[in-house]
C-alpha cells in the first residue's frame, strides 16, 4: 500500500505550552461595593496609618544609624557582632515588625525556622510584592542579596544597611562572578555569618505557578531551608507585577484594608545530595518542586527574561503577553540566546502588524510571504501551529523558525532551489523563470509574483543571482522551509502514484529532514527530539 501521509503532528511534549500561560498579570477587578468600602475605610485608616509610620519611621531611622555607624559595607567586610548584632536582630526587627502592623498586616507564621548552621540559606518563593520584605523581619534580619543603589535610598537605604546585604552593581561586569562568591563565603562560615535569604524567582509574579529559579542561592551545595509566602485574601490588594495596578495604588488599597494576612512557612531544610551539589540546576529544581507542592501550584519555564520580552513586545506594539515564551525552556533546548529572541520578536512584529491580539492566522501568514494560500503553505502553516488553534502565537514562531525553518536553510537546499528554478543554467534566475516554477509548486496559473521577485532581486537587475537568492533566504528563513515543504509533497505524489510500499511517516519528522539523502539522516534536528 502507499505511504500514508499524517496531518495530526506528533510534537515535544516538554515543548507544549505552561500551565499558566502568564504569571506576570495581576487581575484583580475591583467591584463598586470594593471601592465603596475602601473610600469609607480609607477616610478613617490611611490617616491613622499614615502617622503610625510616620513615627516608626522616625525612630527607625536613628537607630539605623546607630547600629551601621563606622561599620564598613565594601571591602574586607565582618559580620555584626556584640552590640550591633542585638541592635539589628532584636530592636530593627522589633520595629519592622511595628511598621508593618501599623499599615495593618497580620502575620500568621507557620514551621520552624532552622539555625543558620542548619540551613545557611533562606530561598523564599513565590516573589509576588514588594512587602514581601515582612519575610525579613520575621526571619530575624538575615542578610539578603541587594542593588547597591537601594543604599542611596533615603531612610530606606541605611535600613538596608543593617542587614549586610551581598551587593550587586550592574555597572561591573564582575559583578554577578562577585556576588556569587560573596554568597557563598557566607554560607560556609559555619554559622558566624547571619543566614542569607534570596528571592530565587528573581521578579514578581501573581503567585499561579512558581516560575525558573535562579542559581545563586543553589550553587554553594549547602543546605537550603525552604519558605513559602501566601495572602489569603478575599480582596488581593498586593500582588505587584508588569500588568496590572501600580505600585502607590497598591499601597493605598493595602492601607485601606481593616487588615491585610500574610502566612509565612518555614519548610523542612533541604540536605543536598552528592549529584546536587555538582549540580546547582538539578538542586534548584528539587526545592522549586518541594515548594510548589507545599503550595498546590504547578512550575514553569518562565524567567525574568520573558518579562523584558513582555517589554519588547510592548514597544513594538504588540500585546505584551505575546513576548512570553518561557524563556529558560526555549533558550536551553534551541540554544537562544535573549538577543536571538528579541530578533525573532521584531519579524514576528512585522507579520503581526496587521492582526489582533497578537496572533497570526494563515491569511496573515500567506500575505507576509506573498503568496497564495496553498497546500504546501497549508502543510507549513500547520508545522508552526503547535497547538492546532488555526493561529501562530510568537512562541510557537519561534519554534517553528529555529527548529524548522533555519535547519531547511542550508547552502545544499539552497542551491538545490536555484538550480530548479534556473531552467536555462546561465547562473540567474530570470522573471519568467521565477514565475513558471511558483505557479507550478503553488498549483495557481494566474500567480502574479513581480513584488516578490524585485524584493529578492535587490539591484534591480531583472535577474537573479545565487547571492541575492542565498541572502534573501537567509533573511526570510520561511521560505527554504516552504520549498522543502514543496519537495517532500512532490515526493509523497510520486510514492503514491508508483504504488510502492511504504512505512507510515510522521510529517513532522519528514519535512525536517527536507529532501535527497537527508531522507536517511539523524532526526537530531526535528521537533520529537529527546528532553
Amino acid at each position: 500500500m502507499p505511504p500514508q501521509r499524517i496531518f495530526a503532528l506528533p510534537r515535544q511534549q516538554s515543548l507544549l505550552l505552561p500551565a499558566v500561560i502568564n504569571p506576570f498579570v495581576q487581575e484583580t477587578k475591583l467591584s463598586k461595593a470594593d471601592i465603596i468600602k475602601c473610600v469609607l475605610l480609607g477616610i478613617f485608616l490611611v490617616p491613622i496609618r499614615g502617622i503610625l509610620l510616620s513615627l516608626v519611621l522616625m525612630i527607625t531611622w536613628p537607630v539605623a544609624v546607630i547600629t551601621t555607624f563606622k561599620h564598613p559595607l565594601k571591602g574586607s567586610v565582618e559580620p555584626m557582632t556584640g552590640w550591633r548584632r542585638f541592635m539589628c536582630r532584636r530592636v530593627m526587627a522589633l520595629l519592622g515588625r511595628a511598621y508593618y502592623f501599623a499599615m495593618g498586616f497580620r502575620v500568621v507564621v507557620k514551621g520552624k525556622q532552622v539555625s543558620s548552621r542548619e540551613a545557611p540559606i533562606l530561598a523564599v518563593a513565590p516573589h509576588s510584592t514588594f512587602f514581601d520584605g515582612i519575610v525579613c523581619i520575621v526571619a530575624g534580619l538575615p542578610s539578603t542579596v541587594s542593588r547597591v543603589e537601594n543604599l542611596a535610598t533615603p531612610i530606606f537605604g541605611r535600613c538596608v544597611r543593617c542587614l549586610q546585604p551581598v551587593l550587586v552593581s550592574r555597572e561591573r561586569t564582575d559583578s554577578r562572578k562577585n556576588t556569587i562568591r560573596e554568597i557563598e563565603k557566607r554560607a560556609k562560615s559555619e554559622g558566624v555569618w547571619p543566614q542569607v535569604l534570596i528571592f530565587p524567582e528573581g521578579t514578581c509574579t501573581n503567585r499561579s505557578c512558581l516560575i525558573t529559579f535562579k542559581l545563586g542561592a543553589f550553587i554553594p551545595g549547602v543546605p537550603v531551608q525552604p519558605v513559602i509566602m501566601r495572602y489569603p485574601n478575599k480582596l488581593d490588594t498586593v500582588t505587584w507585577t508588569w500588568q496590572g495596578f501600580s505600585s502607590k495604588t497598591l499601597l493605598l488599597l493595602t492601607l485601606c484594608q481593616l487588615y491585610t494576612t500574610v502566612e509565612i512557612e518555614f519548610l523542612p531544610p533541604q540536605i543536598p545530595t552528592e549529584e546536587e551539589k555538582k549540580s546547582a540546576p538539578l538542586f534548584a529544581s528539587t526545592v522549586r518542586r518541594v515548594m510548589a507542592e507545599a503550595l498546590g501550584v504547578p512550575v514553569t519555564d518562565h524567567t525574568y527574561e520573558d518579562c523584558r520580552l513582555m517589554i519588547s513586545a510592548g514597544e513594538l506594539t504588540l500585546p505584551m503577553e505575546a513576548g512570553l515564551v518561557e524563556f529558560t525552556k526555549i533558550s536551553r533546548k534551541l540554544n537562544l540566546k535573549w538577543e536571538n529572541v528579541q530578533k525573532e520578536l521584531e519579524g514576528f512584529a512585522v507579520m503581526a502588524s496587521s492582526c489582533k491580539g497578537g496572533r497570526i492566522s494563515i491569511q496573515e501568514f500567506a500575505r507576509f510571504l506573498k503568496l497564495p494560500i496553498t497546500p504546501a503553505l497549508e502543510e507549513l502553516f500547520a508545522l508552526f501551529d503547535r497547538d492546532g488553534d488555526g493561529t501562530i502565537d510568537f512562541r510557537e514562531y519561534v519554534i517553528g523558525v529555529t527548529m524548522l525553518c533555519r535547519p531547511a536553510n542550508t547552502e545544499d537546499v539552497l542551491r538545490m532551489a536555484f538550480k530548479l528554478f534556473d531552467t536555462d543554467e546561465d547562473q540567474r534566475i530570470t522573471r519568467l523563470e521565477f514565475s513558471a516554477l511558483l505557479r507550478s509548486a503553488l498549483g495557481v496559473s494566474d500567480l502574479n509574483m513581480t513584488k516578490l521577485f524585485k524584493e529578492i532581486d535587490a539591484d534591480a537587475s531583472g535577474f537573479i543571482t545565487f547571492a541575492e537568492f542565498e541572502a534573501f533566504a537567509l533573511t526570510h528563513p520561511e521560505y527554504a522551509k516552504l520549498f522543502t515543504t514543496y519537495l517532500e509533497l512532490q515526493r509523497y505524489q510520486a510514492l503514491k502514484g508508483s504504488g510502492d510500499e511504504g512505512p507510515e511517516w510522521p510529517l513532522e519528522e519528514a519535512l525536517l529532514q527536507g529532501p535527497g539523502p537527508a531522507d536517511q539522516g539523524s532526526d537530531s534536528a526535528s521537533d520529537k527530539k529527546d528532553d
